[in-house]
């Protein structure tokens, strides 16, 4: 059997395999994109809560993964025959092979988004909840943008497969590519000539659009992104914009009669395992309080429940005089989300939103509170001075250090203008050389009668920075006292002996 060249070549010259060429474009475009969509949404059904939209939606995964497309193509077809009010639709070929590649392909992305959700870890969902961003809020701004980063490959991945299963549709006399070959070997029989020309097809539309979606991916890819510091010019500019502009960064922390924080037998158990074992606590405004313990004593879980991001089993906690957090509380009660806007929260790990620059990480909140962009960038432009990275404003936050990404964190905390400010472990994820940095910023917030709340193991920067200092251990406070009652008090012995100091004269 010979090849023929020449009607082989003379195929990328007839119309009808070019305009099949774009049926198939079609059809797998609008396929992969409303799959795409139906997917996240069965995704996000799926991994709720709510039993009523998780169980329906790994139902429909389970079966629809479940039929060969080919089988479900002819049933789509056919419908008309047991509905015949869908015929006006269902009876066009490219509108049965359509929806039956959307059913199909629902259920496949349902688990590639579901994976790249799951991915986004849990620190970036309780910093949004920090910031007191709602659950609609949160999936748009911060979870669905780098879930979709996770799931773009394997996404793109399944375009290619769509546009080679379009061939499935043929069995309904779609005009695609498949079908035009088959019609023009039925007459001519050069088998072998057109289905090389068909396959060949494939894979110009395959290889175009796939690279456009290769580049569409590369576009997003936050490592690709040269670091982009203000030159000195740019900086001697912008501080001139801020002084000018007279820009206020935190509103003073004003002590009054009501405690700023006061907590009321808090109790706290994971399981049967009792983390807090009523907790009472009243800090008053511009206080420094430190607290330290063991590990496992229930200190992160103390500073954590105080902001929601842990409901407490019993007791209740009162910010400025009014009812905040009652026992039961989840964090998407009103009273609590505005509470919440209350305190800054700064975490042992920066939780920094990776896919926003340091400016966006720091406006995001403020605007999504209504303040006006301007505004939010003023200030954003003035947190970053205060903390020594002006410069870093356009970086993301994998090109700076440690320590320069715990000190945008307190930046973004300071931006929702916090009464009182918490830190869970400020410096324990960086290197020693980098500690000095972040703890001078908690400093200057002290100096400037910020209320603080500080969970730490810097037992000389607790004492040095301290109005109180209160010592936890097996989910009690042991001891509260002033740093000089401790250096001396013969009852602060446990403590003394915890922080490795010996009792002054």
């Amino acid at each position: 059997m010979v090849f023929d060249w020449s009607y082989f070549f003379s195929l990328f010259s007839m119309p009808a395999f070019w305009q099949a060429s774009l049926t198939v474009v079609e059809l797998s475009a609008l396929g992969w994109f409303i799959g795409m969509l139906l997917g996240f949404l069965l995704a996000s059904a799926k991994l709720s809560s709510s039993r009523l939209l998780s169980v329906p939606a790994g139902i429909y995964i389970w079966f629809f993964r479940s039929i060969p497309l080919l089988v479900l193509v002819v049933f789509v077809y056919n419908l008309p025959q047991m509905l015949p009010g869908s015929g006006a639709v269902l009876s066009n070929p490219f509108y049965s092979g359509l929806l039956a590649l959307v059913v199909t392909e629902a259920a496949y992305m349902a688990e590639i988004h579901r994976g790249g959700l799951i991915s986004v870890i849990k620190g970036q969902k309780e910093a949004g909840r920090a910031l007191g961003i709602g659950v609609l809020g949160m999936q748009r701004l911060i979870v669905i943008p780098q879930a979709f980063r996770i799931s773009l490959p394997t996404l793109i991945n399944e375009y290619i497969t769509v546009v080679k299963l379009t061939s499935l549709v043929s069995v309904i006399s779609l005009t695609e590519i498949l079908t035009v070959g088959q019609r023009l070997y039925a007459q001519n029989f050069l088998v072998m000539e057109t289905l090389a020309a068909v396959g060949l097809y494939y894979v110009m539309i395959v290889s175009v659009f796939g690279w456009l979606l290769q580049r569409f991916e590369h576009s997003l890819d936050l490592n690709q992104r040269k670091p982009q510091t203000l030159d000195a010019a740019a900086l001697i500019q912008l501080k001139g914009q801020l002084k000018a502009a007279a820009v206020n960064v935190r509103p003073a922390s004003a002590p009054g009669a009501a405690p700023a924080l006061q907590l009321q037998n808090i109790h706290k158990s994971y399981g049967d395992h009792d983390v807090l074992k009523g907790i009472d606590l009243r800090i008053s405004a511009g206080q420094v309080v430190s607290i330290i313990g063991p590990s496992g004593s229930g200190k992160t879980s103390l500073i954590r429940t105080i902001n929601g991001l842990e409901s407490i089993d019993q007791g209740e906690i009162v910010l400025f005089g009014e009812s905040f957090i009652h026992a039961s509380d989840t964090p998407n009660n009103p009273q609590v989300r505005r509470g919440v806007r209350h305190i800054g929260m700064v975490f042992q790990n920066f939780n920094l939103f990776p896919h926003r620059t340091i400016l966006d990480n720091i406006t995001l909140a403020p605007r999504y509170h209504g303040q006006a962009r301007e505004l939010s960038e003023q200030r954003a432009y003035a947190l970053l001075d205060k903390v020594g990275l002006l410069a870093h404003a356009r970086k993301y936050p994998h090109q700076l250090s440690g320590g320069q990404q715990q000190r945008v964190a307190i930046a973004r905390a300071l931006a929702i203008d916090p009464e009182i400010m918490l830190f869970d472990e400020p410096t324990s994820a960086l290197d020693p050389e980098l500690v000095g940095d972040v703890l001078n910023v908690i400093q200057g917030l002290a100096r400037e009668g910020m209320t603080l709340l500080i969970v730490t193991h810097e037992m000389e920067f607790a004492m040095s920075i301290s109005d109180r200092v209160i010592f936890m251990e097996n989910g009690h406070i042991g001891l509260d006292a002033p740093p000089e009652a401790i250096r001396r008090d013969v009852h602060s012995e446990r403590v003394r002996k915890f922080m490795g100091i010996e009792r002054a004269a």
